[in-house]
């Protein structure tokens, strides 16, 4: 005979199942029900990337400095991850690939700097790897999702944009990655530059319909408690190597604060103007 059920209380055939922290995970690291969000890194990037609606890619110094940089002289920047492949690549489509900044010749003049790039010969297609920022750029472009580069020069443009064209809804969400830097293992290292430089396209949506979730709000915090965000960036990590390995025009042209109104959107793969 079966036992009596205890008053107030469900037959046990009738209980829900246990939901795991595994199963619940999924979920809430995509930050639901808010219309901006935020996080770091691939990871990061490739989580809010199968629920948002647009994705915003910030690498201070110095990826996506660089392509607002050459986008806004009319070259088209292709993203690739930081390996020897990426000539070979520039090879089968035709276009030049850019070194890294002590690679620099007369010869070939492009590289990652940004201040390098204002000044080398204007090419149709530019091959642009990095770690960091273009290696986000252009697994996030395997989406399928509309991806900004956004930095400190254009954050206010690129958020005004945003607004205008309809995001920030429940249902249109914007993902705000800052990429990060990496420690010598490989591993992810959370930078000053990054934080700040998402923060600044967070402030320009802080009026989003959907709100701030808890970790853009965060963020968002940092900013308005940095009184001098250009010199917190000279004086940052990243910052200081930059400036002490002699690139240091490559932090003043990252630190020109709204500065831009180029705002570089990655289609089929490659970096154009949005205008």
């Amino acid at each position: 005979m079966a036992r009596p059920t205890e008053p107030g209380r469900l037959p046990a055939s009738n209980l829900p199942p246990p939901t795991s922290a595994e199963a619940l995970a999924p979920a809430v690291h995509a930050q639901p029900g808010s219309g901006a969000r935020f996080d770091w890194g691939l990871t990061g990037a490739a989580e809010l990337g199968r629920v948002c609606a647009v994705l915003v890619v910030v690498d201070v110094l110095s990826f996506t400095t660089t392509v607002e940089v050459a986008v806004g002289r009319g070259m088209r920047v292709h993203p690739f991850p930081w390996d020897a492949q990426a000539a070979d690549y520039a090879r089968r489509i035709g276009a030049t690939v850019a070194t890294g900044r002590r690679q620099v010749t007369r010869e070939h003049p492009w590289s990652l700097s940004p201040a390098a790039l204002s000044r080398a010969p204007i090419v149709r297609d530019l091959v642009l790897p990095s770690p960091n920022g273009s290696a986000i750029s252009a697994a996030a472009s395997a989406t399928g999702l509309p991806v900004i580069a956004a930095n400190l020069r254009n954050a206010r443009a690129v958020g005004r944009r945003l607004l205008h064209q309809g995001y920030g809804a429940a249902g249109t969400p914007i993902g705000v990655i800052a990429a990060g830097e990496r420690w010598p293992d490989g591993s992810l290292r959370p930078s000053v530059e990054d934080q700040l430089g998402a923060a600044c396209v967070l402030d320009a949506l802080s009026g989003v319909a959907g709100g701030l979730s808890v970790e853009a709000a965060i963020t968002l915090a940092a900013l308005a408690s940095t009184p001098d965000v250009a010199a917190a960036v000279r004086g940052c990590v990243s910052g200081r190597e930059l400036i002490e390995g002699g690139f240091g025009e490559d932090v003043e042209i990252a630190v020109r604060l709204d500065s831009s109104d180029v705002i570089p959107l990655l289609r089929d793969g490659v970096f154009s103007s949005a205008a």
